[in-house]
């Protein structure tokens, strides 16, 4: 680990000021917000993150758990995942949130782990971990060993001649079937970026993975209230049962009105270089009996541009399996 500083925010805008002074200075992308630190001190001990400061932004008060007046769920970016998953509101109002924390990690990173960091959690490509290969979101311009190398736990959709490492997240696959916004404070005052919007894709940048510039602070998450008598869920496939990244997972949200699918919103991780929203797939079921065939149709769309590469193009066929299962356990709640 290099050496560091360390400074403490006592308000938003004294944190955003850190930062974006430092951008002035250009040194933007060297100091870094910090809260649980599960993510980032642990690329830090491998070299793969090399802040010259951190800036400490627990004391500020972004933990708050809300339900507003109009349904909406408002969440604070330092709201620790176990809370989050553990919050009655949440568990009632958004099944598919709760599940998808409670599936990753473990009780202890959880404790720790905050909403906004998961939201900019970094990849684990074995490449990206390790300062000694060549990898473009690291080292923009050096390469990207995962293309010909170890591959198996990266991406099949979203890729790039440039990139293929896989989204890690699970709570950001549920936010974005939720259709959540994620609420920025920034040089230029407060934003609203739906979380659609929030991640890039690779590209020929792949070390750009969010619209976030210099200064900006992520201070809550909103998600709308989900229709009456829509059910949601998550299911995740991985290698062991517990403490394990996804080789495919699916965030579904499913109302079926006489018979017929009359919304839904479905999201893949595991599969994506961003968490993988899936509107094709949605279009294709709206009106169609809730059935393993339709569901079945449904996941063909969404892994349609799937581009595996030489040892994961078993995920392609995964996915399709997990997303029919997903959404069969939610008609069946329903």
């Amino acid at each position: 680990m290099q050496p560091f500083e360390w400074s403490t925010a006592t308000s938003i805008s004294d944190a955003v000021k850190s930062q974006a002074g430092a951008a002035t200075a250009q040194q933007g992308a060297s100091v870094r917000y910090i809260a649980g630190g599960t993510n980032l001190v642990d690329y830090m001990k491998l070299n793969a993150e090399t802040p010259r400061k951190l800036v400490d932004i627990n004391g500020l008060e972004l933990n708050g758990i809300e339900r507003l007046p109009d349904g909406t769920m408002r969440i604070g970016a330092l709201a620790r995942n176990s809370a989050v998953a553990h919050d009655e509101s949440v568990r009632a109002a958004y099944p598919v949130l709760s599940q998808a924390i409670l599936s990753g990690a473990s009780t202890q990173l959880r404790n720790m782990a905050t909403t906004a960091g998961n939201l900019l959690q970094k990849t684990r490509c074995v490449y990206y971990r390790d300062p000694s290969t060549a990898c473009n979101k690291r080292e923009p311009g050096s390469g990207c060993s995962a293309i010909e190398g170890h591959n198996r736990m990266l991406a099949i959709l979203g890729t790039s001649a440039h990139c293929i490492a896989t989204n890690p997240s699970d709570q950001n696959v549920a936010l974005m079937a939720l259709e959540a916004t994620v609420h920025v404070t920034g040089v230029k005052g407060p934003r609203s970026v739906p979380i659609s919007a929030f991640y890039l894709l690779p590209g020929s940048t792949p070390q750009q993975e969010t619209v976030l510039v210099p200064g900006d602070l992520v201070t809550h998450i909103t998600i709308p209230a989900l229709p009456e008598g829509a059910r949601s869920g998550y299911l995740k496939l991985r290698d062991r049962a517990s403490y394990e990244f996804a080789l495919s997972s699916a965030a579904v949200v499913l109302k079926v009105e006489n018979g017929r699918v009359a919304f839904v919103r479905i999201a893949l991780g595991g599969v994506g270089t961003i968490p993988w929203r899936t509107p094709e797939a949605e279009e294709a079921l709206r009106g169609k009996a809730p059935t393993a065939e339709h569901f079945r149709a449904a996941a063909e769309v969404a892994l349609r541009a799937a581009k595996p590469q030489s040892q994961n193009a078993f995920k392609v066929e995964l996915a399709k399996r997990c997303l029919t299962h997903a959404l069969m356990q939610a008609s069946q709640q329903a």
